[in-house]
C-alpha cells in the first residue's frame, strides 16, 4: 500500500469517526429528553428508535424539517423544531447510531386484545378491505430496510397514535399512500389491537 493510499484512508477513518463522535453527541444532547440516550424511550408516546432501520430513520428526520420553504412533509410541533438545524450529514449519523443501538422491546399488556390483533396482522380483514399487516412488516415484526419499518417491541401507543394520523390524514410522508390507504379502513378497536400484538412481537 503506498502513502497515498494509506493517507486517504486514514482520513477517512478519522472522518467517519468525527461523524459517529457528533452524532452520538446530539443524541445526549438533544434527543435523550425524549428518545432516552441509546433510543430507548421510556415514554409510551415517544418512539423507540433503537434498532430501527438507518434509512427509515433517515426519512423521518428529514421528512421532519422544512426544505426549500416548504412546510415539512411530516409535522410535529416538536420535531420540526428539533430538527431545524441539522444538516444532512447529521441526519445520517444520528440514523445509524440509532439503528446501531439494541432495542430493548415494549410489551402487550392485553393478552385478549393482541390475539385480536394477531388475527388482523397475519390474515387481515378481506371483508373490509384491510391486508395484513405481515404482507409488508413481516411475520415478526421485523420490516424490510428501505421500505417498511420495524414495529416489533415498539411501544402500542405510539404505533396506534401513528395509524390514527394515518387515518385522519395527519400524517402523510407514507410512499404512495400505503399506510393513509390501509388505515382508512381501520377502526379504533382494530387499530389498538394491531398496535398492542406489535408491541409483543420479537423478531
Amino acid at each position: 500500500m503506498n502513502r497515498a493510499v494509506a493517507l486517504a484512508l486514514a482520513l477517512a477513518a478519522s472522518s467517519a469517526a468525527t461523524a459517529q463522535d457528533k452524532a452520538q453527541s446530539i443524541a445526549a444532547q438533544v434527543c435523550a429528553a425524549c428518545h432516552a440516550p441509546d433510543g430507548n424511550s421510556v415514554a409510551p408516546s415517544n418512539p423507540k428508535l433503537a434498532g430501527q432501520f438507518p434509512d427509515y430513520l433517515q426519512k423521518q428526520l428529514r421528512d421532519f424539517k422544512t426544505q426549500d420553504g416548504k412546510k415539512p412533509l411530516r409535522e410535529s410541533a416538536i420535531m420540526n423544531g428539533m430538527v431545524a438545524n441539522l444538516s444532512d450529514d447529521d441526519m445520517k449519523g444520528l440514523a445509524a447510531f440509532y439503528a446501531g443501538q439494541a432495542q430493548k422491546p415494549a410489551a402487550a399488556s392485553d393478552k385478549e386484545l393482541a390475539a385480536v390483533g394477531q388475527k388482523l396482522w397475519r390474515g387481515g380483514d378481506a371483508a373490509h378491505a384491510i391486508p395484513a399487516c405481515e404482507g409488508c412488516h413481516g411475520p415478526a415484526g421485523a420490516g424490510i430496510p428501505a421500505q417498511f419499518p420495524r414495529l416489533s417491541g415498539q411501544f402500542a401507543d405510539y404505533v396506534a397514535t401513528q395509524l390514527t394520523a394515518f387515518r385522519e390524514g395527519k400524517r402523510t410522508n407514507d410512499r404512495n399512500g400505503v399506510m393513509r390507504g390501509v388505515a382508512a379502513h381501520m377502526n379504533d378497536g382494530q387499530i389498538k389491537a394491531v398496535a398492542e400484538y406489535a408491541a409483543g412481537l420479537r423478531p
